[in-house]
């Protein structure tokens, strides 16, 4: 498996991944915080491969020294096998390498879903937050 930054030629993939995993509004609310973060930073939205299919994304924000993690979604064959781990661990790299002071998880009623993974990472109530706009208005 490689855990990439999101490249152009990925975006149908990772719309179908994102179509197949989230619920009808999480995906509507995704996409389009996931298009406003292409435009501002790319390197913040990972793929996971794996034999040339995307498997997993993650679609990370800065703000001002916060890094977001803003939404994962990984295809249900290829949970519980270390692809989110993977992508929360490269997009912490890429945090620190632009000197973020503080990684956060966007509390929202579809990241709720993913507690428990959140919490096997170990994770802390005070590592998430739930802002007072959307994080793809905030952001960027």
């Amino acid at each position: 498996m490689q855990i990439r930054s999101f490249q152009l030629s990925d975006y149908r993939s990772v719309a179908e991944l994102l179509e197949e995993v989230l619920s009808e509004e999480c995906c509507e609310e995704t996409m389009g915080a996931f298009a406003r973060q292409l435009s501002w930073d790319s390197e913040l939205v990972l793929v996971a491969e794996k034999e040339g299919e995307i498997v997993g994304v993650l679609i990370g924000t800065i703000d001002q020294s916060k890094g977001y993690v803003y939404r994962i979604a990984v295809q249900e064959a290829f949970r519980m096998q270390g692809v989110g781990r993977s992508l929360i661990s490269t997009m912490n790299n890429r945090f620190r390498q632009r000197k973020v002071m503080k990684v956060l998880i966007a509390e929202d009623k579809h990241n709720e879903l993913l507690r428990p993974f959140y919490d096997s990472l170990g994770l802390k109530p005070s590592d998430f937050v739930n802002p007072t706009q959307p994080l793809s208005i905030v952001a960027g």
